[in-house]
């Protein structure tokens, strides 16, 4: 049976994050850390249409996830979905009319069942998403210090499964950062380290799940091998190459790669 689901990654990183899942009905797009014109740039690279577009979610106030969303909705007249905390944190957020929603909230739009759980971020009200159509499933899950129990339970075998895999421990300890922004990163409210996110993966991964995408990597901190192999080293995954640019289980269901700053990609 075809997939009814698609991922496209317009973006993932520190300077910028947005993607859009593909369902029966239409798209939906998550974050706009990107302006207008770069995202619509974008989404032609992946030959992806905007009229197909039926609504926005937001997971957090960060810039890097929202400084394009009041440009953004401007243009388009498809719903804002964000929490009320999220919204009245950044003051260009303040004025855009939105669907308020909140942990364990359940959406349907563009035939998907969509399923908001907590995450943990140094943010007002931070969320991540499941997306289901009941036959296929899309876990997004970045910007979070831990997995909540909420996320682990949403996330288990999604099909495809996003994760944020920021930083190698390594790299940020030997880092140029100050100690206080490394202890924010590494904190239980920063982000999930490669080896945090290779642990997380025994309690996510189910027989359903057939690609993990790790997600908003450091370009300081962190480089695509490193946290494609530490993934990799979880699920018992073998590098395609000698740089672990992608890896697959020796069987072939299970596929391991990098999202990146400038390199949109679909996984269908």
């Amino acid at each position: 049976m075809p997939s009814a689901l698609h991922l496209h990654i317009l973006a993932s990183g520190s300077k910028g994050n947005a993607a859009l899942v593909e369902g029966p009905e239409g798209t939906v797009l998550i974050d706009c850390g990107l302006s207008r014109r770069e995202l619509l740039n974008r989404m032609s690279s992946l030959h992806l249409d905007l009229n197909n577009l039926k609504a926005v979610f937001l997971t957090h106030e960060h810039s890097d996830h929202a400084s394009g969303i009041p440009v953004f909705m401007k243009h388009t007249n498809v719903p804002l979905f964000a929490t009320a905390g999220t919204m009245a944190a950044r003051k260009s957020l303040t004025n855009i009319a939105f669907e308020a929603i909140e942990d364990e909230d359940e959406i349907t739009i563009a035939g998907m069942h969509i399923q908001v759980f907590p995450t943990s971020h140094d943010v007002a009200d931070p969320i991540g998403f499941k997306f289901d159509t009941g036959n296929d499933s899309v876990g997004y899950c970045t910007d979070t210090g831990i997995l909540t129990q909420q996320a682990q339970k949403h996330l288990y075998n999604a099909r495809i499964l996003a994760l944020e895999a920021n930083h190698d421990q390594d790299m940020l300890k030997r880092g140029p950062y100050p100690s206080f922004l490394k202890a924010r990163i590494a904190g239980s409210s920063g982000h999930l380290s490669n080896n945090q996110a290779s642990e997380a993966l025994s309690t996510l991964v189910g027989e359903s799940t057939q690609t993990i995408v790790a997600m908003h990597l450091s370009q300081e901190n962190n480089r695509p091998g490193l946290a494609v192999q530490a993934l990799a080293q979880s699920v018992n995954a073998e590098p395609d190459d000698k740089l672990f640019h992608r890896a697959h289980t020796t069987d072939g269901k299970l596929s391991i790669l990098a999202a990146g700053q400038d390199r949109p990609l679909s996984i269908w």
